[in-house]
């Protein structure tokens, strides 16, 4: 039996920024804010909306699920889907529409969402959250005065103490305590590392393709970033030398190239030492998921190799744990240390102390090795499924690279398809998914599309997702 859609759904704008999701979102919001939907009102159902308004069933799911998050509507089973009972119509106009900014389609880099394919996310189903609170209420417990104060702009003693130990057994880094700083994030850490070592005008190695917030927030500092090609080898030293030999500094990823999951080879890592310590150049290494290689143990760091004091090691808890720690940290140089600590002064607030020493109880008990060992075994089979799903639904559409390690695929698109308008697609439909075409200024990664995999719980799942994928092909 067919279902007569709202007036104030109708019409949905396909020239709009914002996805179809939204644009339900909002106008279901309007309609129960201006008093078209009364409370106790029944809506349609997902699969009926989806139907009228010619959408994925995805896409509706979505906004329905953001609505109800809200507390506008509730599921009853059987009996439908209705506006909560006791919401006062008025309260929704209190809450401000989204800035259209945020709103958009487009990729953040550093989205505050959860949707199905979402890189950058860890497990967020498998954290051990348990452990977790019960750490986080003895910290709370045993808090003093003291503890409330600023807190340090090096970080917590004790949580440096605990990051030099880890990377010197899980990544070959020899560093004391003193040398390594805590901060809110990657931003955070490069911010640090540039108002340091570099000046304006200054010009840097950028991977091509790479991480587009490196490019764009040094570009915004006044830092010149000269893109450098990556193969299968990593990011290729020789023609860095070529298009800019005199670079003050180089931005890698060697263990997970990102985005395409290469490794750095051993003599091109020997070859960018060579140059930096020519050069007096520094190389800022960051191993953002270095942890997780599928195909054999971790590789060593860069900085394992670093015999003259060039690399600068930055790492982050927000993929192995969760980004909403906001806890990063960098490793600096004995000679840069006490540099770096005047530095810190000037442009670091600190970051909350007890987060830190939730942090610190956590690794010292031994529960963060065992959950990277957990997860590392978790991730293996999460991505075994993916790929296998994703090749059994849409092998006449794309190929997915055979990579090493990471938290990501890449599903290169055959024919001559737009990755860009693929990712528009995708969001519209409630999935994510990043171009490999916005991480090069070149536009030289080909048309591919970059999915995470570490949420998908199930080969179920998989299979779900993957022919919700092709729905949007």
């Amino acid at each position: 039996m067919p279902v007569n859609v709202p007036s104030h759904l109708l019409p949905l704008n396909a020239e709009a920024t914002d996805p179809f999701y939204r644009q339900i979102y909002d106008r279901f919001r309007n309609a129960i804010a201006n008093g078209t939907l009364k409370p106790g009102d029944r809506i349609p159902s997902a699969r009926a909306l989806m139907k009228e308004l010619g959408l994925a069933r995805g896409t509706v799911e979505t906004a329905y699920s953001l609505l109800a998050a809200e507390g506008y509507i509730q599921a009853r089973g059987q009996a439908g889907t209705i506006v909560t009972p006791d919401l006062k119509p008025a309260a929704a106009l209190e809450m401000p529409a989204l800035p259209a900014k945020e709103r958009e389609g487009t990729p953040s880099f550093r989205p505050d969402t959860n949707l199905p394919f979402q890189m950058g996310l860890p497990a967020l189903d498998a954290f051990p959250r348990k452990i977790w609170a019960r750490l986080g209420a003895r910290c709370i417990r045993s808090m003093q005065p003291a503890d409330m104060a600023h807190p340090s702009v090096y970080g917590l003693p004790a949580l440096r103490a605990e990051i030099s130990s880890y990377l010197q057994i899980s990544r070959g880094v020899a560093c004391s305590p003193h040398q390594v700083f805590i901060t809110s994030g990657y931003r955070h850490t490069l911010g640090l590392v540039a108002h340091a070592l570099l000046m304006e005008g200054s010009r840097v190695w950028h991977e091509s393709p790479g991480y587009p917030p490196t490019r764009e927030m040094l570009t915004r500092m006044g830092i010149e970033c000269v893109p450098v090609p990556v193969d299968r080898d990593g990011i290729d030293v020789a023609e860095g030398l070529r298009l800019a030999g005199r670079a003050s500094a180089a931005v890698v990823t060697p263990a997970h190239q990102s985005p395409t999951g290469v490794s750095l080879s051993l003599p091109r890592r020997l070859a960018l030492l060579d140059w930096a310590s020519r050069q007096k150049s520094w190389i800022i290494e960051d191993d953002y998921d270095g942890e997780y290689r599928y195909v054999s143990r971790p590789l060593p760091a860069l900085k394992s190799l670093d015999r003259d004091g060039r690399v600068l090691y930055a790492g982050t808890f927000s993929k192995v744990l969760f980004p909403g720690i906001r806890l990063a940290y960098l490793v600096v140089p004995e000679a840069l240390v006490d540099h770096f600590n005047e530095v810190s002064h000037t442009f670091t607030g600190g970051s909350p102390q007890l987060t830190q020493a939730i942090l610190t109880a956590f690794i010292a008990e031994g529960h963060f090795a065992r959950h990277i060992q957990r997860m590392r075994k978790l991730y293996a089979q999460r991505r075994e499924d993916a790929v296998a799903e994703l090749q059994a639904v849409l092998g006449k559409h794309i190929l997915i690279d055979q990579q090493p390690g990471g938290m990501h695929l890449i599903l290169r698109l055959k024919g001559r398809r737009s990755d860009r308008k693929l990712v528009a697609r995708m969001r519209e439909a409630g999935l994510y998914g990043e171009a490999l075409s916005e991480w090069s200024p070149q536009a030289s990664g080909g048309s591919a599309v970059l999915v995470g995999f570490t949420n998908i719980e199930s080969r179920a799942v998989a299979e779900r997702l993957a022919r919700r994928l092709l729905e949007v092909i």
